[in-house]
């Protein structure tokens, strides 16, 4: 191969490799990373549970006074077939796709509004140290789509606060995905992630396309 293809194919390569997640970086700045860097990136720490209540995390708020409240507003965006709404932002009709178990509903009461990154797991990640204020925002997350899932209520309290070392979804085809928006949520949010969660997402990536990230950074 001669020079000038060495440099092309160098330089295919380089434009693969995307940066780290800045140190500099702050609330609000988007930053585009890869799914094994990301996860390098995130803080390792023990976790802690001590303290944790889930009233601490203020949620199902209706931040932006339209009538609707952040459970419907994910409903109304993740809706297959649009619902009918009603007085009180009430909803009727719709379909909705479970991706975790691979599933479609038509009943909004058979689903849950998952939190990505379960509360007592971001409490335990770093959010005890959060203001109340931040602890709502960070529940009622409608800025990142990923941050919050329509599933099954089945496959919500199957996983209920465990994080990637502990639980997947039940649709083997879904643990991509899965793993990729677990990532960028603990990035959005500056998260820590326990040693064993690190090496579970590590693992589990290895079987998945080393993906390009983009969060908005909320802390």
């Amino acid at each position: 191969m001669n020079l000038k293809a060495l440099l092309v194919v160098g330089a295919a390569a380089a434009a693969l490799v995307l940066p780290a997640v800045p140190a500099a970086a702050e609330p609000g700045d988007t930053v585009t990373t890869t799914l094994t860097q990301a996860i390098a990136d995130l803080p390792v720490a023990a976790e802690s549970r001590d303290g944790y209540e889930r009233d601490k995390f203020r949620h199902w708020v209706d931040a932006d006074r339209d009538g609707c409240n952040t459970r419907t507003e994910v409903l109304l965006e993740e809706a297959t077939l649009p619902p009918t709404v009603g007085p009180r932002c009430s909803i009727s009709g719709g379909v909705w796709h479970s991706y975790y178990d691979d599933t479609d509903q038509t009943a909004a009461r058979a689903l849950d509004i998952d939190h990505m990154v379960p509360l007592a797991e971001s409490w335990d990640s770093g959010a005890s140290a959060w203001s109340p204020a931040e602890r709502q925002a960070y529940a009622n997350d409608l800025e990142d789509s990923r941050a919050l899932v329509a599933v099954t209520a089945r496959e919500n309290r199957s996983k209920a606060d465990q994080d990637p070392a502990e639980w997947l979804p039940s649709d083997g085809g879904a643990v991509c995905r899965y793993v990729t928006e677990w990532t960028a949520v603990k990035t959005r949010w500056a998260l820590t992630a326990d040693p064993a969660e690190v090496d579970a997402l590590e693992r589990l990536a290895g079987d998945c396309p080393n993906a390009e990230i983009t969060v908005v950074l909320a802390r």
